[in-house]
């Protein structure tokens, strides 16, 4: 993954992770993705956004879980 398309800062969008440049984050992507946004239809609504950012996103999303601990719930 390209880590210089996600940045955070606390005084951007109260830190969430945001495709670096905008303030889209990637939470806002992933929201798109699961109402049934295409890429297509998102870089549509957000003409200043890349494909390279959307990707970013997802893939930084994927890491994210990825690295998470799961306990199960009694």
């Amino acid at each position: 993954m390209n880590q210089s398309l996600i940045s955070s800062d606390p005084a951007v969008m109260r830190g969430k992770p945001i495709i670096a440049g905008t303030r889209i984050t990637v939470e806002l992507i992933l929201e798109k993705l699961a109402s049934g946004d295409s890429i297509s239809d998102i870089l549509d609504a957000y003409p200043h956004l890349t494909h390279a950012g959307v990707e970013a996103a997802i893939e930084f999303a994927k890491e994210t879980v990825s690295d998470l601990s799961i306990y199960p719930v009694e």
